[in-house]
């Protein structure tokens, strides 16, 4: 044991050194919090509390430049609702200190093209956005924003990509309008209208093959169902023709005008989109969903029409809180209905429509269907006055309009319905559909109370659900269960088979998905294994970074060649057999519906009856909810099965699914 003279002196030292790494921590949290909360409400005014806190990090910059460029950037793309209290406080930064506005342009440039290579197209968009709205700080150029948005649009001249690839960057150029329009109108009016005349040729000229698959109803009536460009851009010539001036916006610069027309402005690096790769992938297109109209609305605030710009960003702001607290109802439904201009527009039936529109989303719903029905319930909780009956007029439309409904849509409205109705006592004013008894058993209203009742006594009971319905209703209720003998041949009825054609193609797609994963885990292993000596000399970095993989090596069985040829080979059977699955299910329907077709032309009738539909509405269903495999094998479907010889009614369906990633 060594003997050592006691040091006090460096005993001092280490404390010293100790607390001023505490001391450093402490300020960069107080600046992490006070960045993040700036915006909220106080007692103060907003211009007050960000010219002070522009101060505070004035003051802070030379120590805490690192860890202040970082809050900034990352509240830029985190907290899109803030964007221009955000710029403000940039933009004040920039008046104080030039080298850091300049620093911060160069940092936000690098994420765009971040987020860029790896298809995180909400925050390049977001970052398109904040660059915008620098503009209107003085942080900006006119110039090299314009510079931006033309190499954005450069994506539509592209041969041999997508549309999905220049939808997504000419999206971001049209979403980010609203905050620079009146800007780039008042400074560079021809530039603008140059802009916008290349967008219009491109609008006009996208084909629109998926659209009739991402509908929620097949009419138009009463609202028009616009696919989401299309309708951005309606927005936008709206937003053009009132001179880009709107109303829903804060600007909180205007009051630093003065102020930030002194500041030298920054150019964007320049930034061109990376080319194509069949790797990357895209934002499925979408329908807008529209569900009220301005008659729907009570007396007072009005409903902002289908094509205002005040519709796209309160509907954006919205489905933006939804994004961000779905995890915890209570939070997320305190937010929607703290809406920040909740005084000038009717908000319970803006929200029911977003949430609503979250749900019925297709191809498919963005979380799950647990998530929509308990956030209506807070709702409903946080709001008795005015929500529940909002939401029984939605749910009144939605039943005057499930005719023309898109299959696995109804299928939604039903699973959503009955939830609801579970945690109301199902207290409903069923007097209301007394007419669906007198349908046919295959009429979309008729169906959807049936079901609704069936899932409703899985959640209760029989004689419970019997007893709330009306005796006309009894048509409708389901039969009182009773013992089932396992061997019965009669087993099972119609959602029975398609459930389980469901769960069979979900159970394919989860034994190849793991196949998959251990043989690239196995893949990757076993070339750690391989390149370990050279990584190991490489420097002290990378050989602490190989010990740590060697250490994880060790703890499974290290895989060979051999098992690794093997897993290739289960990998490659398992996948015939999946695509081998599918071509039997849609070889199926293309009997089924193919003979239908030939029946009703031979006997002269009309071929668009309640089966007809429910039967496409079924294949459309396997093509939306199962739409990564299935467009893995879309070419060995176009080849033998959905042929160009094939009837159009059945072959514009697989076009339509096609076209999504096209």
């Amino acid at each position: 044991m060594s003997r050592r003279k006691y040091d006090d002196t460096g005993d001092y030292d280490n404390r010293e050194r100790k607390r001023r790494r505490t001391d450093a921590v402490e300020i960069e949290d107080r600046l992490e919090s006070l960045i993040i909360r700036v915006g909220e409400k106080s007692t103060s005014s907003l211009e007050s509390n960000l010219e002070g806190l522009a101060s505070v990090l004035e003051a802070d910059i030379n120590n805490y430049r690192n860890k202040i460029l970082k809050i900034l950037s990352e509240c830029a793309v985190k907290m899109p609702e803030k964007t221009t209290i955000y710029t403000t406080l940039v933009g004040l930064l920039n008046a104080k200190n030039y080298i850091f506005g300049g620093e911060f342009v160069d940092l936000m440039a690098r994420k765009l093209k971040d987020a860029l290579k790896s298809c995180m197209w909400k925050t390049a968009r977001y970052v398109v956005r904040f660059f915008a709205d620098l503009v209107n700080c003085h942080v900006i150029s006119t110039n090299s924003l314009l510079q931006l948005y033309h190499s954005f649009l450069e994506t539509a001249q592209e041969d041999n990509a997508p549309q999905v690839r220049s939808d997504t960057y000419i999206y971001a150029v049209l979403s980010s309008l609203p905050w620079v329009g009146r800007e780039l109108y008042e400074k560079k009016e021809q530039d603008l209208e140059k802009l916008l005349k290349h967008i219009e040729i491109y609008v006009n000229k996208r084909s629109c093959k998926h659209v009739a698959g991402l509908r929620v109803w097949r009419s138009d009536s009463p609202h028009p169902q616009e696919e989401y460009l299309d309708c951005l851009w309606a927005q936008i010539c709206k937003l053009r023709s009132d001179n880009w001036q709107e109303k829903h916006i804060a600007r909180p610069y205007v009051a630093f005008d003065q102020v930030l027309c002194e500041a030298l402005q920054h150019n964007i690096p320049v930034i061109t989109p990376p080319p194509h790769s069949p790797d990357n992938t895209y934002p499925f297109p979408w329908v807008v969903f529209r569900l009220f109209a301005y008659t729907d609305c009570p007396e007072g605030p009005i409903l902002p029409g289908a094509h205002s710009i005040e519709r796209y960003l309160i509907e954006e702001h919205l489905h933006n809180i939804i994004k961000q607290f779905h995890l915890e109802r209570k939070q997320c439904a305190s937010f929607l209905l703290d809406f920040p201009l909740k005084q000038k527009i009717p908000l319970e039936y803006v929200i029911v429509e977003v949430v609503l529109a979250e749900m019925f989303h297709l191809p498919a719903s963005r979380y799950l269907q647990i998530c929509y029905g308990s956030l209506l319930i807070e709702l409903c909780k946080l709001q008795p006055a005015t929500m529940p009956q909002v939401l029984a007029q939605a749910v009144e439309l939605l039943f005057e309009r499930i005719d023309t409904m898109n299959t696995c849509c109804h299928d939604r409205f039903v699973s959503w319905f009955a939830y609801h109705l579970s945690n109301f006592q199902f207290k409903w004013s069923w007097d209301d559909w007394l007419h669906a008894a007198k349908l046919p058993v295959d009429h979309p209203r008729a169906k959807f109370v049936v079901e609704v009742l069936q899932r409703c006594m899985r959640l209760s009971y029989h004689d419970r659900i019997a007893e709330v319905v009306p005796e006309q209703f009894d048509c409708f209720v389901p039969a009182k269960p009773k013992v089932i003998f396992r061997y019965d041949p009669d087993l099972g009825g119609e959602s029975y088979v398609w459930e389980i054609l469901h769960a069979t193609i979900r159970k394919m797609s989860k034994h190849v998905a793991r196949l998959q994963k251990d043989m690239l885990d196995s893949r990757d292993s076993h070339r750690r294994r391989r390149s370990g000596a050279e990584t190991r000399r490489a420097s002290d970095e990378s050989e602490s970074n190989s010990d740590n993989s060697s250490d994880e090596d060790t703890a499974r069985p290290r895989p060979t060649e051999e098992e690794i040829e093997r897993m290739e080979e289960k990998l490659e059977t398992a996948h015939t057999d999946q695509k081998n699955l599918f071509l039997i299910i849609f070889q199926r329907f293309i009997m089924l519906l193919s003979e239908h077709l030939s029946k009703c032309d031979t006997e002269r009738r009309d071929y668009d009856t309640h089966w007809y539909r429910w039967t496409v509405g079924r294949l459309q269903q396997i093509f939306m909810q199962h739409n990564n495999q299935v467009e893995r094998y879309g070419k060995t479907l176009n080849e033998l099965l959905f042929t160009p010889d094939l009837d159009s009614h059945i072959l514009d369906i697989f076009n339509q699914f096609m076209s999504l990633r096209a």
